[in-house]
C-alpha cells in the first residue's frame, strides 16, 4: 500500500494516531525507528532549528520542499507537510501543492491566517475572509495529480472570531475539498470534546506543549473520534533540552563521557543514520 493510501486509512480509522513533528531527516528517522505511524514536517520546527527564528512566516516554499524531499528519502512513513498559508494567493497554493506533491508529501496542511502567519498559539493572529480561504482549498484540491494526496485545512478563526465561527469555516473547507480538518488553538476542554461531534470529516487535534489547548491523552482523543493527535514540536523541545543539559555539563565539567547518559552513544548514532547499509553499498561498488 502506498504511503498516501496508508495515511488515508489512518485518517478514516479515527483512533487518535500520534503524529510527531520532524524538523530534519535525522529527527524523522528517530520517529520512524520508535514505531510511530506517520510524520508531520513542521514549519515551526524548520524555522526554529534551521533559521533560529520564531514561527512568524519566515519559512518559504523552497525550504519546506527541500526538507520534504530529504525526509521522504530518509523514511517510508506517510508525511503530512506544513505549508503555512500556501505562500500566497490561490494560484500560489496551486503551485505549492504541485511542488510538495512532487517532493514526496502525502498530505499538505493549509491555514487561513493572514500572511505573514504566526504560530497558532501566539497572540495577535488574524485570518483572511472565509471566501478567500475556501478559494485556496479549492485550488489545492484541483492541483493534486494523485487523488490519494490529501488536503488538510486548518482554521485559526477560533482565536479571532470564536469557536462557532471556526466550526462554520471548517464545514465550508470540507465542502471545498478538504480531506482532513484542523481547528487550531481551541482553549476549552469542552471544545476539544465537541469538535468530533460537530464535524463529519476526519480531524487532527494539535497538542502544543505549553500552548493554549489543554493537553489530552491520545487514547482519549482517539475515543472521542480524532484521526490524528499532533505533537509537532515534542522532538524539537526534547532535542533543545538535551542539548542544553549536555552542553551545560561540558561547560562546567570540561568533558562529556558516553557513559554520562547525556548523549546518544556513538554506535547508536551510526545505526540511526544507516552507516552499515552505506558500508555494504560501498563494498558492492568499490
Amino acid at each position: 500500500m502506498s504511503t498516501r493510501k496508508q495515511l488515508k486509512a489512518l485518517a478514516e480509522a479515527r483512533r487518535g494516531v500520534i503524529v510527531p513533528g520532524a524538523f530534519n531527516a535525522l529527527s524523522a528517522r528517530v520517529i520512524a525507528d520508535l514505531g510511530f505511524e506517520a510524520i508531520y514536517i513542521t514549519g515551526a520546527g524548520v524555522t526554529n532549528m534551521w533559521f533560529g527564528m520564531p514561527d512568524q512566516g519566515f519559512m518559504g516554499l523552497a525550504e519546506i520542499a527541500d526538507h520534504t524531499a530529504r525526509i521522504r528519502d530518509a523514511v517510508d512513513l506517510p508525511l503530512l507537510v506544513d505549508a503555512d498559508t500556501g505562500f500566497g494567493n490561490a494560484v500560489n497554493v496551486y503551485h505549492t501543492v504541485r511542488t510538495l506533491e512532487r517532493a514526496g508529501a502525502d498530505c499538505i496542511q493549509l491555514e487561513d491566517q493572514v500572511a505573514p502567519k504566526r504560530c497558532g498559539h501566539f497572540n495577535g493572529k488574524d485570518v483572511i475572509s472565509t471566501e478567500e480561504a475556501v478559494g485556496k482549498i479549492k485550488a489545492a484540491a484541483d492541483a493534486r495529480r494523485d487523488q490519494d494526496f490529501l488536503i488538510m485545512a486548518r482554521t485559526d478563526a477560533a482565536a479571532v472570531h470564536g469557536f462557532e465561527a471556526a466550526i462554520e469555516r471548517a464545514h465550508k473547507f470540507a465542502e471545498a475539498g478538504a480531506d482532513i480538518l484542523f481547528v487550531e488553538a481551541v482553549t476549552g476542554e469542552e471544545e476539544v470534546r465537541a469538535l468530533p461531534q460537530r464535524l463529519a470529516k476526519p480531524q487532527l487535534m494539535n497538542m502544543v506543549i505549553g500552548g493554549k489547548t489543554p493537553i489530552f491523552n491520545a487514547t482519549e482523543l482517539g475515543e472521542l473520534g480524532y484521526g490524528f493527535v499532533l505533537y509537532a514540536n515534542a522532538a524539537l523541545q526534547g532535542a533543545v533540552a538535551g542539548m542544553q543539559k549536555a552542553l551545560t555539563v561540558l561547560r562546567d565539567e570540561k568533558e562529556v563521557k558516553e557513559s554520562s547518559g547525556l548523549v546518544t552513544p556513538f554506535a547508536e548514532r551510526q545505526r540511526l543514520v544507516g552507516k552499515a547499509e552505506w558500508d555494504a553499498l560501498e563494498k558492492r561498488y568499490i
